[in-house]
């Protein structure tokens, strides 16, 4: 369908080893990454229990963002954890 858009996810530190990878396709209909994000939780497990958690960060092509971005074909979408250690 002509909305749907595929995007790169990529999952960091615990986020990550919750879900078993880092990087993965997905083809959307979400206009924004707030709307991503509510897809991604409607997967159901893991990824509502890797994704729920507060403080969640998410990243837009490489920027920190709180969600209302627009999302375009081909954008790369990066979530972390509340915590990230180094």
């Amino acid at each position: 369908m002509a909305d749907e858009k595929h995007v790169t996810l990529r999952y960091f530190a615990s986020v990550r080893e919750a879900l078993g990878c880092d990087t993965e396709r997905w083809q959307t209909r979400a206009a924004t990454v707030a709307a991503l994000h509510a897809e991604l939780l409607n997967r159901g497990a893991p990824w509502a229990d890797a994704l729920s958690a507060k403080g969640l960060r998410m990243a837009h092509n490489h920027a920190m963002v709180a969600g209302e971005v627009a999302l375009s074909a081909g954008d790369e979408v990066a979530f972390f954890p509340p915590v990230t250690g180094g």
